[in-house]
């Protein structure tokens, strides 16, 4: 099947948070504030690699400043607080909803393996970077449900879309997704992630959904410079 890989990365996402979620009730406050400390720290770790292969430093740049204007006038932050809201008061205990959704799925559902991954998917029914993803994810949720809680379970419904997104359309946006665009949109994904880990420590306080848009100009401005 051609969603294979991106079933399996929603399937290892959630049962992922659900194993976390039960780590979670056996930690007490101070291991859980140390823990989040940790997560952060890994969450640095995660981003910088994406850091290393820019090559046309003006397109992140541009790529943040005009996808941050268009994420604040459609104010995208609001309306998933919202619904993190919505979800906050269903599922009452379950941890901070809003920020494990939004976190995860910055880290889930952006990088090269995610981009990569679903080509291969779509245009050789290879899921085999799609599945190693998904042990990596897995594993990841285990660690970020055990303090965020089950906002990380909706990330995988994120990953699901993108992934599934970009292999069933992968004939018509692989001429466009080619190496130095993969790049410089890992790169500004890995700036957002960075901003991830300054919000779980408290140092910012940033509106990174505002920033989302910033992730899929590269592929427009790397046409053109």
């Amino acid at each position: 099947m051609i969603l294979t890989g991106a079933l399996v990365n929603l399937i290892t996402v959630v049962a992922g948070t659900f194993v976390g979620l039960v780590a979670g009730k056996f930690l007490s406050e101070r291991i859980r504030t140390a823990t989040m400390s940790a997560v952060a720290l890994i969450t640095i770790g995660i981003a910088v690699p994406g850091l290393m292969n820019s090559t046309k430093p003006l397109v992140p740049i541009l790529s943040l400043v005009l996808g941050t204007v268009i994420g604040e006038a459609l104010d995208i932050d609001r309306a998933v607080t919202r619904l993190g809201d919505k979800l906050q008061e269903k599922f009452k205990g379950k941890g901070r909803i809003t920020e494990g959704f939004v976190t995860c799925t910055l880290l889930f559902a952006v990088g090269a393996m995610t981009i990569m991954g679903s080509l291969d998917s779509g245009l050789k029914n290879d899921h085999t970077i799609l599945i190693a993803k998904s042990v990596i994810d897995g594993i990841s949720s285990i660690i970020f449900a055990s303090t965020l809680g089950i906002g990380v379970a909706f990330a995988g419904i994120s990953v699901f879309v993108v992934e599934g997104g970009i292999t069933l359309l992968a004939s018509l946006v692989a001429p466009l997704l080619t190496e130095v665009v993969v790049n410089e949109i890992t790169f500004v994904g890995s700036l957002l992630i960075l901003g991830i880990s300054g919000n779980l420590l408290g140092i910012t306080k940033l509106k990174l959904l505002n920033m989302m848009p910033a992730v899929f100009l590269p592929i427009l401005l790397c046409q053109f410079m």
